[in-house]
């Protein structure tokens, strides 16, 4: 069921035995993670990113290079930074495409363009693409798995976000490989314990899922998230110390870069989040965590009416820490 439904955005066919079950999206990141590693190895990561990625490729012993996504060109990723870091000890380059945490969608061309540097240097893809279809602005989702032709490409991906269900815990790990590289750690797959939520495995459940859930409820997810994003968006441009460079296109966040330059009695983004939360009890997250010095995090995934409250308190907290300006 899973193939057939991931087949509509493909122009191949997948079968089932290029599909992994595990238990939500963060485990296929563990599996994907720990099938690939090697003595000596090396994966890129984007920065900002998803920090599980660096959690895991500790735990597996993945030493970890980071590249630059730039805001300035909507988050795109710095495909030179790309080119210098890979060697021959690289086993794979991530990417998150919708974007977690920069809310961006990658236009047809850029992801072109990065299959095209991947292929070059020899590195398969993990294509992160949880938010994949909750896109909503004027960039349309475009699986990595288009490419897979050119390059091998390790697809993640769960019902959490698109069917809004994340404690059901069923994601799936899909491999994509007609040069033939993938099959040794293809058959680790297979080999690696999967705890997997087996409810959802009984009596149809997942065909069920994907093939009958009306068009008319994603519709209204991605309505509702776009209204978030837009009142999000314009509230925080009303606030001078806060700016984000690029509108929300996709998922449930957006992220804010702080100017501490016209705020008093703030560090930095660990130090703004730590008091906001003390004084306004509203939490937001520091993008030190995904590898950004002085941004945060913010979602807009709530009901209308606790998003504006929350806006509201987060203006307030920054007009009282605000340097007073002399005349």
């Amino acid at each position: 069921a899973i193939a057939d439904y991931l087949f509509r955005d493909l122009p191949y066919r997948l079968s089932s035995e290029d599909v992994y079950i595990t238990q939500g999206c963060r485990s296929a990141i563990e599996v994907a993670l720990t099938c690939l590693s090697r003595p000596g190895a090396n994966i890129l990561l984007p920065r900002p990113g998803f920090p599980r990625y660096e959690y895991y490729a500790s735990f597996c012993h993945l030493e970890t290079r980071y590249y630059d996504l730039l805001p300035e060109k909507s988050w795109e990723v710095d495909l030179e930074a790309v080119e210098a870091l890979a060697d021959d000890n690289t086993v794979a380059l991530v990417i998150i495409n919708p974007g977690n945490p920069c809310s961006n969608v990658f236009t047809y061309q850029h992801p072109q363009n990065v299959a095209k540097t991947a292929k070059k240097l020899t590195v398969p893809a993990i294509a992160d693409e949880v938010y994949g279809h909750l896109a909503f602005g004027n960039n349309p989702f475009l699986p990595m798995g288009v490419f897979g032709s050119a390059l091998p490409v390790i697809t993640l991906r769960s019902i959490s976000k698109r069917w809004t269900v994340p404690g059901w815990r069923l994601g799936w790990l899909v491999t994509t490989d007609f040069t033939g590289s993938l099959i040794q750690s293809r058959d680790t797959f297979s080999n690696v314990v999967l705890i997997c939520n087996l409810l959802l495995m009984y009596e149809g459940a997942i065909p069920n899922i994907i093939e009958k859930t009306p068009e008319e409820f994603f519709s209204r997810i991605i309505d509702t998230l776009k209204r978030a994003s837009e009142i999000c968006y314009g509230r925080i441009k009303e606030i001078p110390c806060l700016s984000c460079p690029v509108k929300p296109e996709s998922s449930f966040f957006m992220i804010v870069k702080l100017n501490l330059s016209l705020l008093e009695d703030i560090a930095d983004d660990t130090d703004f989040c730590l008091k906001l939360a003390k004084e306004e009890s509203v939490i937001t997250l520091p993008a030190l965590t995904m590898g950004l010095k002085n941004w945060i995090r913010i979602t807009f995934g709530t009901e209308i009416p606790f998003l504006e409250d929350g806006l509201e308190r987060i203006k307030a907290f920054c007009v009282r820490h605000a340097k007073v300006q002399l005349a």
